[in-house]
């Protein structure tokens, strides 16, 4: 496919999309926040993982971004609905689930936000896969009309820091076609506090690149072909001997989307994906470091597809009927028990999962009113899932377990109801339940973190979520926008990594733990229970924009038996406070793709623990970013972008001998940025 043919000659206008079909009218029931094109492109990170932090309550496991963070604490929730790496939020590319198919975690290296046109988060469980127990954020690539034909960025900043991406975007008939390609590197930060280093603490470098190929084309009949390929490599250092860490992926995805009278879209992807990381032991004083653990592959693929339908109802009445179906397979392949600094044991666990489901939704909007209720059904498999261990010098087996094979079904829905008195206000109520398989992770690894020990648990069983909300949106009128919800979630079975013993010892499933470690297990919790209230804003006035977001989220544990010494704590990894404000301006007098602009961002996290005992604070912390662009020339410009200006210590982990990892610390960047 040649792009630069047909950037150089005259095309039609183009009539294809390149998006979904338009959300149901019932979605004004639903809480939901925008990020737009401009926020996505402006901010100071330049990063995806960085700009979602804009809207309050969605939170990765832990704070670090992906530059320094284990990709495997890289989950998604919202809600304060507790964390662990799986995501509780389903995150989608263009209607394809994005979770990695073996631990559930989100590999950020592959989305630069250059691609993407908007993101929608919608809090609260919804009907459109399993595992949007906390809501869904859905990510839409961008579409020619917010692209130029050529765009480039370059930017170099600390530490030896170095960005840049660039896209061709072209016409072909009446469709369009893009390529993208990004890299980045640097020499990173030394992640310990800087009073707690030792000898053996050096800076975490990165080394990412990922590319983008998608293209869009009319196909007659109000059809559209929507096909696209995405491939990222993502390189990270841990600040430490032994802690390298290695991702690789590579999706493609068709979609067909129909616009006639009878809407429809036929979705189908595939997902191809590996991982690899070692951890090491750090002595007393941090004066040496030998290695523990070489997870020297992870591979994993995930399958699935997607059908609905659109059958036209008239008199305000909108049904949307499909399927669909995900199933993926995964194994771990380590290397453990080092004796010398060699391995002396070898471990493979893995298995396979595949969810089946059918759905509707209706929604009815009459006289101000909209009404909507919908529901899907599940049926799910958990197969052929094994965990061996092997001593390398003679092949016996150390452990050779086979787990049953299991399967159910599971129902969820979502009812709400809006009404639109009219003023601009909109006050809205809604009910949902939703549900999550526990990932081949959670079934079949047992991990570390430096002295500490997790075991998995075969026998997890679902996590499912019960939930309400009431809200108001007040738009007076055009650019004034102002948002509340009051929530009330409990999520029932929450799988958490539960503490059942200290060191040292020998335990089931980890083998010794030190007396400066735990030895954990991963449960279902009776349950977690969350409420609180979220707070959004948005206003414009000429060139200038303000934005606020805050979240407040009471969250508990529930339990009893194993985990009985954790009810009425705080869900590890979950801040009560939440808080993002933005105050922009853009010079609208500008001619050509490049007008000066600026804008200053503040957020607030609060505290939290690192543990489910909830004795290891994570303090809280407030981060002040900004960005400066000026043109000089058409197309043109310059770029100042400033992270964590203040330097402020974003703790992101604690050890139990209480040694602290700090999030990204100040990070200036200069570069240009070209759109012809």
């Amino acid at each position: 496919m040649l792009l630069l043919p047909l950037l150089l000659g005259a095309a039609p206008d183009i009539v294809v999309t390149g998006r979904d079909l338009a959300a149901l009218g019932g979605e004004a029931a639903a809480a939901r926040a925008v990020i737009d094109r401009a926020r996505l492109t402006g901010t100071a990170s330049g990063r995806l993982e960085d700009v979602l932090r804009d809207v309050a309550g969605l939170q990765q496991f832990r704070r670090s971004d992906a530059r320094s963070a284990n990709p495997t604490s890289q989950g998604l929730t919202l809600r304060g609905l507790g964390g662990n790496a799986a995501s509780r939020a389903l995150l989608v590319l263009d209607g394809v689930p994005q979770a990695d198919p073996f631990g559930g975690w989100v590999a950020f290296p592959a989305y630069q936000p250059e691609r993407l046109g908007r993101v929608t988060v919608t809090r609260g469980a919804g009907l459109f896969a399993p595992g949007a127990l906390a809501g869904t954020i859905a990510l839409d690539s961008a579409t020619p009309d917010q692209l130029a034909p050529l765009a480039a960025q370059l930017a170099a900043g600390s530490r030896g820091s170095v960005e840049a991406n660039a896209a061709l975007t072209g016409q072909m008939g009446r469709g369009f076609a893009t390529l993208s390609a990004d890299y980045a590197r640097g020499d990173g930060f030394v992640p310990i506090r800087a009073d707690q280093r030792g000898p053996v603490d050096r800076a975490a470098g990165h080394e990412q690149a990922s590319l983008g190929l998608r293209a869009v084309i009319d196909i007659g009949g109000q059809t559209e072909l929507q096909a696209a390929m995405l491939a990222f490599a993502d390189r990270r250092d841990r600040g430490l001997a032994f802690s390298d860490n290695r991702s690789e992926g590579a999706d493609a995805s068709l979609r067909l989307v129909g616009r006639g009278r009878w809407g429809w879209s036929a979705l189908a992807y595939v997902q191809a994906r590996a991982f690899a990381s070692q951890f090491g032991a750090v002595a007393a004083g941090r004066t040496a470091v030998t290695p523990t653990l070489d997870q020297y592959n992870t591979p994993a693929t995930g399958l699935g597809g997607r059908v609905e339908i659109r059958p036209p109802l008239g008199g305000g009445a909108e049904l949307s009927l499909g399927g669909d179906w995900r199933a993926t397979e995964g194994r771990t392949l380590e290397l453990f028990t080092y004796v010398a600094g060699l391995p002396t044991r070898r471990r493979e666990a893995g298995g396979r999962s595949a969810v089946r489901g059918g759905f509707a939704d209706l929604s009815w909007t009459r006289g101000g009113w909209t009404l909507s209720a919908g529901g899907r059904i599940d049926r799910w498999t958990i197969a052929g899932g094994r965990l061996s261990e092997r001593v390398l010098a003679t092949g016996a087996a150390v452990t050779d377990s086979r787990f049953a094979d299991r399967s159910g079904w599971e129902g969820s829905g979502r009812a709400g109801l809006a009404f639109a008195p009219g003023g601009g206000l909109t006050l809205r109520a809604a009910a949902y339940t939703g549900w999550r398989l526990p990932t081949l992770n959670e079934l079949y690894r047992p991990f570390r973190v430096g002295a500490d020990a997790t075991a998995a648990n075969a026998a997890l069983a679902p996590e499912r979520v019960r939930g309400a909300e009431l809200g108001l949106d007040y738009a007076p009128r055009p650019g004034i926008r102002l948002g509340m919800t009051l929530f009330d979630n409990r999520l029932d079975n929450a799988i958490a990594n539960v503490t059942i013993a200290r060191g040292p010892g020998q335990f089931a499933g980890v083998g010794f733990v030190s007396a400066a470690g735990v030895f954990r297990r991963r449960e279902n919790l009776d349950a977690v229970s969350a409420r609180g209230v979220e707070l959004d804003g948005a206003a414009r006035f000429g060139g200038w924009t303000a934005a606020l977001s805050y979240a407040h989220a009471d969250a508990v544990v529930r339990g009893a038996g194993l985990s009985a010494a954790l009810d009425g704590l705080r869900p590890a990894q979950t801040p009560r406070h939440m808080a993002s404000a933005t105050l922009g301006w853009e010079d609208g007098r500008a001619r050509g793709r490049q007008p000066a602009s600026a804008s200053v961002t503040l957020r607030y996290v609060g505290a939290q623990f690192e543990d489910d005992q909830n004795q290891r604070l994570l303090g809280d912390a407030l981060t002040l970013d900004a960005r400066l662009a000026v043109p000089l020339l058409p197309g043109l410009a310059v770029e100042a972008r400033a992270e964590n200006l203040t330097d402020a210590l974003v703790a992101a982990a604690v050890s139990a001998d209480g040694v602290v990892e700090r999030a990204t610390p100040r990070t200036l960047w200069l570069g240009l940025r070209a759109a012809l």
